[in-house]
Protein backbone atom coordinates (compact mmCIF):
# COMPACT_ATOMS: atom_id res chain seq x y z
CA UNK A 1 0.00 0.00 0.00
CA UNK A 2 2.78 2.41 -0.93
CA UNK A 3 0.26 5.00 -2.19
CA UNK A 4 -2.05 4.78 0.81
CA UNK A 5 -4.06 7.99 1.18
CA UNK A 6 -2.83 9.55 -2.08
CA UNK A 7 -5.34 10.94 -4.58
CA UNK A 8 -4.89 10.42 -8.31
CA UNK A 9 -6.63 11.79 -11.38
CA UNK A 10 -6.36 9.57 -14.47
CA UNK A 11 -7.85 10.78 -17.74
CA UNK A 12 -9.14 8.36 -20.36
CA UNK A 13 -9.42 5.80 -17.58
CA UNK A 14 -12.63 3.94 -18.40
CA UNK A 15 -10.90 1.45 -20.69
CA UNK A 16 -7.54 0.23 -21.90
CA UNK A 17 -4.27 1.56 -20.53
CA UNK A 18 -5.96 4.23 -18.40
CA UNK A 19 -8.24 1.72 -16.73
CA UNK A 20 -5.30 -0.56 -15.93
CA UNK A 21 -3.33 2.37 -14.53
CA UNK A 22 -6.27 3.36 -12.32
CA UNK A 23 -6.53 -0.21 -11.04
CA UNK A 24 -2.84 -0.33 -10.17
CA UNK A 25 -2.94 2.99 -8.35
CA UNK A 26 -6.00 1.89 -6.39
CA UNK A 27 -4.48 -1.49 -5.53
CA UNK A 28 -1.56 0.44 -3.99
CA UNK A 29 -3.94 2.45 -1.80
CA UNK A 30 -4.67 5.58 -3.83
CA UNK A 31 -8.13 7.07 -4.28
CA UNK A 32 -8.63 7.51 -8.02
CA UNK A 33 -10.79 9.87 -10.07
CA UNK A 34 -11.63 8.02 -13.28
CA UNK A 35 -12.14 10.66 -15.97
CA UNK A 36 -13.53 9.70 -19.37
CA UNK A 37 -15.77 10.98 -22.14
CA UNK A 38 -17.92 7.85 -21.64
CA UNK A 39 -19.62 8.57 -18.33
CA UNK A 40 -21.25 5.16 -17.90
CA UNK A 41 -17.98 3.32 -18.50
CA UNK A 42 -16.15 5.70 -16.16
CA UNK A 43 -18.69 5.11 -13.39
CA UNK A 44 -18.38 1.36 -13.81
CA UNK A 45 -14.59 1.46 -13.75
CA UNK A 46 -14.57 3.63 -10.62
CA UNK A 47 -16.97 1.28 -8.84
CA UNK A 48 -14.62 -1.66 -9.43
CA UNK A 49 -11.57 -0.05 -7.83
CA UNK A 50 -10.07 -1.52 -4.66
CA UNK A 51 -10.28 1.80 -2.81
CA UNK A 52 -13.02 4.42 -2.71
CA UNK A 53 -12.95 6.15 -6.07
CA UNK A 54 -15.13 8.45 -8.08
CA UNK A 55 -15.62 9.37 -11.71
CA UNK A 56 -15.75 12.42 -13.92
CA UNK A 57 -17.55 12.43 -17.27
CA UNK A 58 -16.98 14.89 -20.07
CA UNK A 59 -15.15 15.84 -23.24
CA UNK A 60 -11.91 17.30 -21.92
CA UNK A 61 -11.41 19.37 -25.06
CA UNK A 62 -14.47 21.49 -24.27
CA UNK A 63 -14.06 24.72 -22.26
CA UNK A 64 -14.09 24.18 -18.50
CA UNK A 65 -14.22 20.37 -18.59
CA UNK A 66 -10.53 19.77 -17.80
CA UNK A 67 -10.80 22.13 -14.85
CA UNK A 68 -13.94 20.29 -13.69
CA UNK A 69 -12.03 17.01 -13.65
CA UNK A 70 -9.51 18.47 -11.21
CA UNK A 71 -12.30 19.97 -9.11
CA UNK A 72 -13.93 16.53 -8.88
CA UNK A 73 -10.82 15.23 -7.12
CA UNK A 74 -10.73 18.16 -4.70
CA UNK A 75 -14.44 17.96 -3.89
CA UNK A 76 -14.31 14.21 -3.34
CA UNK A 77 -11.01 13.83 -1.50
CA UNK A 78 -9.68 17.30 -0.64
CA UNK A 79 -6.29 16.87 -2.28
CA UNK A 80 -4.46 15.83 -5.44
CA UNK A 81 -1.13 14.01 -5.45
CA UNK A 82 -0.93 12.27 -8.84
CA UNK A 83 -2.02 13.35 -12.33
CA UNK A 84 -1.92 10.95 -15.27
CA UNK A 85 -2.69 12.62 -18.60
CA UNK A 86 -3.68 9.56 -20.60
CA UNK A 87 -6.78 10.55 -22.62
CA UNK A 88 -6.28 10.51 -26.36
CA UNK A 89 -6.88 8.93 -29.74
CA UNK A 90 -5.32 8.94 -33.21
CA UNK A 91 -6.70 10.59 -36.35
CA UNK A 92 -4.18 9.67 -38.99
CA UNK A 93 -3.42 10.66 -42.57
CA UNK A 94 -0.39 11.65 -44.65
CA UNK A 95 0.36 15.36 -44.34
CA UNK A 96 -0.96 16.36 -47.77
CA UNK A 97 -4.39 14.99 -46.83
CA UNK A 98 -4.60 16.38 -43.28
CA UNK A 99 -7.29 19.01 -42.67
CA UNK A 100 -7.03 21.94 -40.28
CA UNK A 101 -9.78 20.34 -38.18
CA UNK A 102 -7.85 17.08 -37.96
CA UNK A 103 -4.57 18.70 -36.95
CA UNK A 104 -6.27 20.91 -34.37
CA UNK A 105 -8.12 17.93 -32.89
CA UNK A 106 -4.83 16.15 -32.20
CA UNK A 107 -3.32 19.26 -30.62
CA UNK A 108 -6.45 19.75 -28.51
CA UNK A 109 -6.56 16.31 -26.90
CA UNK A 110 -2.83 15.55 -26.64
CA UNK A 111 -1.28 18.94 -25.82
CA UNK A 112 -3.89 21.51 -24.82
CA UNK A 113 -5.91 19.21 -22.53
CA UNK A 114 -2.84 18.16 -20.48
CA UNK A 115 -1.85 21.82 -20.21
CA UNK A 116 -5.31 22.76 -18.89
CA UNK A 117 -5.40 19.83 -16.47
CA UNK A 118 -2.01 20.73 -15.04
CA UNK A 119 -2.76 24.44 -14.85
CA UNK A 120 -5.91 23.65 -12.88
CA UNK A 121 -4.04 21.17 -10.68
CA UNK A 122 -1.17 23.58 -9.96
CA UNK A 123 -2.47 25.21 -6.76
CA UNK A 124 -3.52 21.87 -5.27
CA UNK A 125 -0.09 20.35 -5.88
CA UNK A 126 2.20 23.36 -5.48
CA UNK A 127 0.72 25.01 -2.38
CA UNK A 128 0.92 21.93 -0.11
CA UNK A 129 4.43 21.31 -1.44
CA UNK A 130 5.48 24.83 -0.50
CA UNK A 131 4.10 24.38 3.02
CA UNK A 132 5.95 21.08 3.40
CA UNK A 133 9.14 22.65 2.11
CA UNK A 134 8.84 25.50 4.63
CA UNK A 135 8.41 22.93 7.39
CA UNK A 136 11.52 21.04 6.29
CA UNK A 137 9.53 18.06 5.04
CA UNK A 138 9.98 16.19 1.77
CA UNK A 139 6.98 14.57 0.07
CA UNK A 140 6.84 13.66 -3.60
CA UNK A 141 3.94 14.23 -5.96
CA UNK A 142 3.69 12.88 -9.49
CA UNK A 143 2.74 13.97 -13.01
CA UNK A 144 2.82 11.38 -15.80
CA UNK A 145 2.06 12.43 -19.37
CA UNK A 146 1.31 9.65 -21.84
CA UNK A 147 3.13 10.26 -25.11
CA UNK A 148 4.20 7.90 -27.89
CA UNK A 149 7.25 6.81 -29.83
CA UNK A 150 5.58 8.68 -32.68
CA UNK A 151 6.17 11.87 -30.69
CA UNK A 152 9.83 10.95 -30.09
CA UNK A 153 10.84 9.56 -33.49
CA UNK A 154 7.97 10.45 -35.82
CA UNK A 155 5.88 7.99 -37.81
CA UNK A 156 4.79 8.18 -41.42
CA UNK A 157 1.09 8.87 -41.78
CA UNK A 158 0.83 10.33 -38.27
CA UNK A 159 2.00 13.92 -38.62
CA UNK A 160 -0.84 15.44 -36.53
CA UNK A 161 -0.57 12.79 -33.82
CA UNK A 162 3.24 12.89 -33.75
CA UNK A 163 3.33 16.68 -33.55
CA UNK A 164 0.86 16.74 -30.66
CA UNK A 165 2.62 13.96 -28.76
CA UNK A 166 5.95 15.73 -29.27
CA UNK A 167 4.34 18.85 -27.82
CA UNK A 168 3.43 16.83 -24.76
CA UNK A 169 7.08 15.89 -24.31
CA UNK A 170 8.12 19.54 -24.48
CA UNK A 171 5.47 20.36 -21.89
CA UNK A 172 6.80 17.56 -19.67
CA UNK A 173 10.41 18.69 -19.79
CA UNK A 174 9.66 22.37 -19.22
CA UNK A 175 7.29 21.67 -16.34
CA UNK A 176 9.82 19.33 -14.76
CA UNK A 177 12.18 22.29 -14.46
CA UNK A 178 9.45 24.47 -12.96
CA UNK A 179 8.00 22.01 -10.45
CA UNK A 180 11.04 19.91 -9.59
CA UNK A 181 12.17 22.14 -6.71
CA UNK A 182 8.81 21.41 -5.06
CA UNK A 183 9.43 17.63 -5.29
CA UNK A 184 6.77 17.19 -7.96
CA UNK A 185 8.17 14.59 -10.34
CA UNK A 186 7.11 15.29 -13.93
CA UNK A 187 7.78 12.52 -16.45
CA UNK A 188 6.33 11.00 -19.60
CA UNK A 189 5.90 7.51 -21.01
CA UNK A 190 6.29 6.88 -24.73
CA UNK A 191 4.36 3.82 -25.80
CA UNK A 192 4.99 1.71 -28.83
CA UNK A 193 2.37 -0.70 -30.14
CA UNK A 194 -0.18 -1.47 -27.40
CA UNK A 195 -3.19 -3.70 -28.00
CA UNK A 196 -6.12 -1.36 -27.30
CA UNK A 197 -9.23 -0.15 -29.13
CA UNK A 198 -7.03 2.37 -30.93
CA UNK A 199 -4.91 -0.37 -32.50
CA UNK A 200 -7.58 -3.03 -33.06
CA UNK A 201 -8.55 -3.95 -36.59
CA UNK A 202 -10.45 -0.95 -37.97
CA UNK A 203 -14.22 -1.29 -37.89
CA UNK A 204 -14.33 -3.94 -35.17
CA UNK A 205 -14.37 -1.83 -31.99
CA UNK A 206 -16.73 1.10 -32.58
CA UNK A 207 -16.14 4.84 -32.76
CA UNK A 208 -14.64 7.73 -30.82
CA UNK A 209 -15.95 11.29 -30.51
CA UNK A 210 -13.66 13.82 -32.22
CA UNK A 211 -15.09 17.29 -31.79
CA UNK A 212 -18.45 17.30 -33.53
CA UNK A 213 -17.88 14.10 -35.49
CA UNK A 214 -17.31 10.42 -34.77
CA UNK A 215 -14.31 8.50 -36.07
CA UNK A 216 -14.03 4.77 -36.62
CA UNK A 217 -11.50 3.32 -34.20
CA UNK A 218 -8.68 1.02 -35.21
CA UNK A 219 -6.05 0.57 -37.90
CA UNK A 220 -5.73 -1.67 -40.98
CA UNK A 221 -4.79 -5.29 -40.28
CA UNK A 222 -1.64 -4.86 -42.40
CA UNK A 223 -0.53 -1.98 -40.17
CA UNK A 224 -0.92 -4.15 -37.07
CA UNK A 225 1.22 -6.88 -38.62
CA UNK A 226 3.85 -4.36 -39.71
CA UNK A 227 4.10 -2.84 -36.22
CA UNK A 228 4.58 -6.21 -34.58
CA UNK A 229 7.18 -7.16 -37.20
CA UNK A 230 9.40 -4.22 -36.19
CA UNK A 231 8.92 -4.74 -32.44
CA UNK A 232 11.98 -6.56 -31.07
CA UNK A 233 9.92 -8.51 -28.54
CA UNK A 234 7.74 -9.72 -31.42
CA UNK A 235 4.30 -8.65 -30.23
CA UNK A 236 2.19 -5.77 -29.01
CA UNK A 237 1.97 -4.90 -25.33
CA UNK A 238 -1.11 -5.62 -23.28
CA UNK A 239 -2.76 -2.64 -21.56
CA UNK A 240 -1.62 -4.12 -18.26
CA UNK A 241 2.01 -4.18 -19.40
CA UNK A 242 1.78 -0.60 -20.65
CA UNK A 243 0.21 0.58 -17.39
CA UNK A 244 3.14 -0.79 -15.40
CA UNK A 245 5.30 1.99 -16.84
CA UNK A 246 2.77 4.58 -15.70
CA UNK A 247 2.57 3.02 -12.26
CA UNK A 248 6.34 3.04 -11.86
CA UNK A 249 6.43 6.79 -12.53
CA UNK A 250 3.61 7.32 -9.99
CA UNK A 251 5.25 5.24 -7.29
CA UNK A 252 7.97 6.02 -4.72
CA UNK A 253 10.33 3.91 -6.85
CA UNK A 254 10.61 6.89 -9.21
CA UNK A 255 11.18 9.64 -6.64
CA UNK A 256 14.58 10.42 -8.20
CA UNK A 257 13.41 10.04 -11.80
CA UNK A 258 12.59 13.46 -13.18
CA UNK A 259 12.03 15.11 -16.55
CA UNK A 260 12.38 11.80 -18.40
CA UNK A 261 10.59 10.04 -21.25
CA UNK A 262 10.30 6.34 -20.45
CA UNK A 263 9.94 4.21 -23.59
CA UNK A 264 7.58 1.30 -22.97
CA UNK A 265 7.74 -0.15 -26.45
CA UNK A 266 9.13 -3.67 -26.54
CA UNK A 267 11.94 -2.26 -28.66
CA UNK A 268 9.71 -0.94 -31.43
CA UNK A 269 11.95 0.42 -34.18
CA UNK A 270 10.69 3.46 -36.09
CA UNK A 271 14.00 4.17 -37.81
CA UNK A 272 15.02 7.53 -36.37
CA UNK A 273 16.25 8.56 -32.94
CA UNK A 274 15.92 11.92 -31.23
Amino acid sequence: MELDGKVALVTGAARGIGEQAAKKLSAAGAHVVVSDIDGDAAETAAALLDTTGTHHAGDLTKPGVAEAAVETAIEAFGRLDIVVNNAGYAWDAPLHKVTDEQFQAMLDIHTIVPFRILRAAAPFMRDPAKAEQAAGEEHFRKVVNVSSLSGVMGNAGQTPYAAAKAGMIGLTKALAKEWGPLKINVNAVAFGFVDTRLTAVAGTVGEVQAGERKLTLGIPEQARAAAEAVTVLGRSATPDEAARGIYFLCSPLSDYVHGQVLAVSGGLQLGMTS
